[in-house]
C-alpha cells in the first residue's frame, strides 16, 4: 500500500467531498436520491453547529476516498457513540488498503472520544463490505430493522396534531 495520508477535511474541501458523495451514489445505485449542494454541505459541516465530520484520504496530493461520520447517544450506554455514515474510496484506488485505513482511523477516533459504540449500515447486497465490516470484527444486528421518514412524508408527520 502507498503511504496514505488521512486528515480532517477543510470548507476549500467542500467541491471534492460533493464529488465523492456523488460517486458514492453511483457506487450505491443511488445518484438519483442525491440532493446534496456545496453551499449545503458547507453550512452543515462548516458552519457554527457542525452535524458531521468528514476525513479525505490522500495519496500524494490526490484525493483517493473519504469517511463522514457524526456522533450520537446510546441511552443504555450513557455514552455517545460515532456513525460512520459514509465510506468510500473511488474505484480506482480500491483494493490497496485505503478503504480499510479510513475505517481504522475513523475507530481511533471513536476510541480516542471514549465512544461506548462504532456503528454503520451497509446496503444487503454490498457483499465486499460486509466481508470487510466482519473480517474487522464487527457483527450484524439482524434484528433491528432502520425505519426512515423523508422528504413529504416527513413534513406531513411533523404536522400532525
Amino acid at each position: 500500500m502507498s503511504n496514505v495520508q488521512i486528515v480532517p477535511a477543510r470548507p476549500d474541501d467542500v467541491p471534492v467531498i460533493l464529488d465523492l458523495i456523488r460517486g458514492l451514489g453511483e457506487y450505491e445505485r443511488l445518484s438519483h436520491e442525491i440532493v446534496a449542494t456545496e453551499d449545503g454541505l458547507r453550512k452543515c459541516l462548516f458552519g457554527d453547529r457542525p452535524a458531521a465530520e468528514v476525513v479525505l484520504a490522500y495519496v500524494d496530493t490526490t484525493v483517493v476516498g473519504f469517511a463522514l461520520f457524526f456522533h450520537n447517544f446510546s441511552t443504555f450506554l450513557g455514552r455517545r457513540g460515532l456513525w460512520l455514515e459514509d465510506i468510500f474510496v473511488k474505484p480506482e484506488h480500491r483494493r490497496k488498503g485505503y478503504g480499510r485505513a479510513l475505517f481504522l482511523h475513523v475507530a481511533r477516533i471513536a476510541h480516542e472520544r471514549e465512544c461506548g459504540r462504532y456503528e454503520w449500515a451497509a446496503l444487503d447486497w454490498n457483499e465486499p463490505a460486509i466481508r470487510f465490516y466482519k473480517s474487522m470484527g464487527a457483527v450484524a444486528l439482524d434484528d433491528w430493522t432502520i425505519f426512515r421518514v423523508t422528504g413529504e412524508a416527513l413534513r406531513r408527520l411533523a404536522q400532525r396534531p
